[in-house]
């Protein structure tokens, strides 16, 4: 295997395994500070007993995700020194500032969040708790924008065959950026709205019947049921914007190899990309057209009009963009089905968690990492989409690559994916020892440093 695709499937493993964790703390602090601010308002004990559990969530997954982001930056120099050389003034800028602007802002207030309940004010411990989950967000905005410019690249000039920035308000408010945001911030809502919902169902399961358990279930389970229609429509307008900015994508996506007009969608297909076909080809007629064009008859582009006229293939690889497109839209649309039933379930019985009868509960547990799922399939789909390209239209991942020996970077992938793998156990087996250790009954601290407007009231019953 060339150095250039071990290189490849080096930094997929690393930014793999990278990315699950801030998926979670992106909406997990806002989560937390929802928890919060229902505890100071209302008083009520269950609220802080949600927060102090999924606290060591969110510790647990910040603690990972920072580390596994180091060793990905590193890369940058290791395995891909021609994307600084060629790109780094613009590049460089925004990973700044998403340390200036997010991480110290987490890093400095992450103490108090986790340690200062019962030695803070309350207001400053809230205060904190919403400084924590705005970095997050600011993190995930500079690390999307820079993403977003490999995509659709504005605001740069290349002078001597290196990019210098012209305009920055361009380079950050490129025209994917607004789409690619929106969505990755709402399938990290998605991602712990199903974490809570499973983790909390399975605590119910074996006996952790607490006041907290089942708030957190009603919350998690009725914010996905609300949040999945919005990113099946925002994953729409996310295609429409692909299909300006990036068509070969799109093509790989619905495997349409023929411009054409009337084109059907694909659900199931056998891509052959030496014969240039689909084998086995399931479709509905004219439908990929009007959910591309909004018309039963625009017109598609093909992937044969991405070949040049000596045989140079210069669209992504088919198989691996059309199946995980296909495994994210299945994933998004089982967390459609799974959420709104439990929601119908809820409501009609009004019993709250009692009107889940236990293959629902089961079906949740089940669906606890869908949102981590889902994230990867898109998150494939979006960045080998883009190949050949590294920056669009600006330079390929070929040139990018370091000149290293192959056995080299042969071995530390395999260092890699032993350590990830351990690791990845291991968090899931923590959060389910934290899970069977708060349902054996022991004490949850909820103490926290009086508050004027939170007098404590009874909870009322279910």
């Amino acid at each position: 295997m060339e150095t250039l695709l071990l290189s490849r499937i080096q930094f997929a493993a690393n930014i793999s395994f990278h990315i699950l964790f801030p998926t979670i703390t992106i909406a997990l602090g806002w989560v937390l500070l929802f928890f919060k601010l229902r505890y100071n308002s209302t008083g009520q004990e269950r609220w802080m007993e949600a927060y102090r559990f999924w606290v060591k969530i969110f510790a647990l997954s910040f603690a990972l995700g920072v580390v596994s982001g180091i060793t990905m930056s590193f890369q940058f120099g290791t395995n891909w020194p021609g994307f600084m050389e060629k790109v780094g003034n613009i590049a460089g800028p925004l990973l700044a500032y998403e340390i200036m602007t997010a991480f110290f802002l987490e890093a400095v207030f992450l103490g108090i969040m986790l340690f200062g309940f019962s030695r803070v004010p309350n207001w400053l411990h809230t205060l904190a708790t919403f400084l924590v989950a705005f970095g997050t967000m600011m993190s995930a905005f500079w690390i999307i924008v820079l993403n977003s410019w490999m995509h659709t690249p504005q605001g740069f000039e290349m002078i001597d065959g290196v990019a210098h920035a012209t305009d920055w308000s361009a380079i950050i408010f490129n025209p994917s950026m607004p789409y690619r945001f929106a969505h990755m911030v709402l399938a990290s809502f998605l991602t712990v709205s199903f974490l809570i919902a499973g983790v909390s169902a399975f605590r119910w399961l074996i006996g952790g019947r607490t006041a907290g358990v089942r708030v957190a279930l009603k919350t998690a389970v009725y914010a996905a049921a609300l949040l999945i229609p919005l990113q099946i429509l925002l994953g729409d307008l996310h295609g429409l914007n692909t299909k300006e900015y990036q068509p070969a994508k799109v093509a790989a996506m619905e495997g349409n190899w023929e411009t054409d007009t009337g084109v059907p969608l694909i659900l199931f297909a056998l891509p052959d990309e030496d014969a240039r076909e689909n084998r086995f080809e399931i479709g509905i007629p004219n439908l990929a057209s009007f959910i591309l064009t909004h018309d039963w008859n625009g017109e598609v582009q093909g992937l044969n009009d991405f070949v040049t006229a000596d045989g140079e293939v210069q669209h992504p690889p088919v198989n691996p963009v059309f199946w995980s497109f296909r495994v994210m839209v299945g994933t998004g649309l089982l967390m459609l089905l799974i959420s709104w039933t439990a929601s119908v379930m809820m409501i009609r019985k009004r019993r709250g968690i009692e009107g889940l009868p236990k293959p629902m509960l089961y079906a949740l547990v089940g669906m606890s990492f869908s949102g981590w799922v889902a994230t990867l399939a898109g998150w494939y789909t979006t960045e080998i989409g883009r190949q050949p390209w590294l920056v669009q239209g600006v330079m390929t991942t070929k040139e990018a690559v370091a000149d290293v020996p192959a056995p080299m970077v042969l071995s530390t992938l395999i260092a890699y994916l032993v350590v990830y793998a351990v690791l990845l156990v291991a968090y899931i087996a923590v959060i389910f020892y934290l899970a069977r250790k708060m349902s054996r009954g022991e004490h949850i601290d909820t103490r926290v440093a009086p508050s004027p407007a939170a007098q404590p009231k009874a909870v009322p019953a279910e």
